[in-house]
């Protein structure tokens, strides 16, 4: 049976029409007509095969739905995300593609979109919208046995009408640096539309904003900074007497040579208990922290608290986050703290200050090295020399 072309490019155009800011994803795909396929597939490479018999035998307005479901297991890099799934998961690939297309299928669903019977949603499983496709894998039971696929741009494995890296020919498709500017393009296009007419589902909304400020977790960046700066300052070695170099006794007894010793940093915390800052907040903060530095080895009386607003309420040396006592709760300046932390007889290397971030801050570089942990979606910036982790408050 031919393609019947008019009709699937009327399909795309309607869908174009209907939702612009994916018009420029829907025309990036490169038709490749297939009698292996069973409806409509794609590739990685932005190829979409389309069955014949399936476009003969499906109205307009369900074939708008497919190449809009389609473009968006590519938009979503559904292939990219399945190459970092367990090997277990990898291999049962008809799984993976239900729970990509539970992940589109609600958005469109909502968005009014027809799609043709039998598609995959949340609610056939007894779970609920709004999810990524991931969270869904976990509570899908086993695969039926007439799953759908939707091709190796989905699920990540190799179908059998695949062209492969198909170069120099009508059908080569995108590269890799193509496809994520046209997602990038695609997601400017939806926020754009959203700020004119805020008309677009909400998985979109999530999918392009997590394309253009991509969330960071806090967690893993504050035990990043805390982990990198216990080890620039334990790096800083420095000869003791106290233990002879091995190399001591070689030389007779004559000569007493130091050996290298390498210390355990020391830190302060110098935390903001202005009447700004929230207490659950702090305490997960704290607790961060607390915990990265006691797998680094630093803890006891290497650590100092500084409770602090407008002046030093509190200084204590603690083994425990629960010793510590957040006093405070009124104005802010956070360089009081830094500074009488600096002033102690055995002053620290790092210095982590959990803030909110509207106080003044030290003039110039410190002595030890500074990590800013700003707590709260709209913290100011430190200044440029400070190391700086965000961390939301809605954690």
């Amino acid at each position: 049976m031919p393609l019947d072309r008019a009709k699937l490019l009327a399909a795309r155009y309607q869908a174009a029409e209907a939702r612009p800011y994916l018009a420029s994803a829907l025309y990036a795909l490169t038709v490749v007509p297939s009698e292996r396929v069973g409806t409509m597939a794609v590739d990685r490479y932005w190829r979409c095969y389309v069955a014949p018999a399936f476009v003969d035998a499906t109205p307009v307005e369900e074939l708008a739905g497919v190449w809009i479901h389609e473009a968006a297991h590519l938009l979503r890099d559904h292939h990219g995300r399945a190459d970092r799934l367990s090997a277990a998961d990898q291999r049962d690939h008809r799984r993976v593609n239900i729970a990509q297309d539970c992940e589109i299928n609600d958005d469109l669903v909502a968005d009014g979109l027809r799609l043709p019977a039998g598609r995959m949603e949340p609610r056939l499983f007894g779970l609920p919208g709004g999810r990524l496709f991931e969270e869904y894998l976990r509570d899908l039971p086993a695969s039926p046995p007439h799953a759908p696929d939707c091709g190796s741009g989905a699920h990540g494995v190799a179908a059998p009408w695949d062209l492969g890296d198909h170069t120099g020919t009508a059908t080569t498709g995108l590269g890799p640096a193509e496809a994520e500017a046209l997602r990038r393009q695609t997601a400017q296009a939806v926020r754009a539309h959203t700020r004119s007419r805020g008309t677009i589902p909400a998985g979109w909304r999530r999918w392009a904003e997590e394309l253009l400020e991509p969330t960071v977790d806090w967690r893993k960046a504050l035990t990043g900074a805390v982990r990198e700066a216990a080890a620039w300052a334990g790096g800083a070695v420095d000869y003791t007497y106290r233990r002879p170099s091995r190399r001591t006794p070689a030389l007779g007894g004559r000569v007493v040579l130091p050996s290298l010793r390498r210390p355990l940093p020391r830190v302060a915390i110098v935390v903001d208990t202005s009447g700004s800052m929230g207490e659950d907040d702090l305490a997960a903060a704290l607790a961060e922290v607390s915990g990265v530095l006691r797998e680094v080895g630093v803890g006891g009386n290497r650590v100092a608290v500084l409770a602090c607003d407008a002046d030093v309420q509190a200084v204590a040396r603690v083994t425990a986050v629960d010793q510590v006592e957040l006093a405070g709760g009124g104005g802010t300046d956070m360089t009081v703290g830094i500074r009488r932390a600096l002033a102690a007889q055995d002053p620290p290397n790092i210095v982590v200050v959990l803030t909110d971030g509207y106080t003044p801050w030290p003039p110039e570089p410190l002595s030890a090295r500074l990590i800013a942990a700003l707590i709260g979606d709209d913290a100011p910036e430190p200044p440029a020399w400070a190391e700086t982790v965000r961390i939301p408050t809605s954690h």
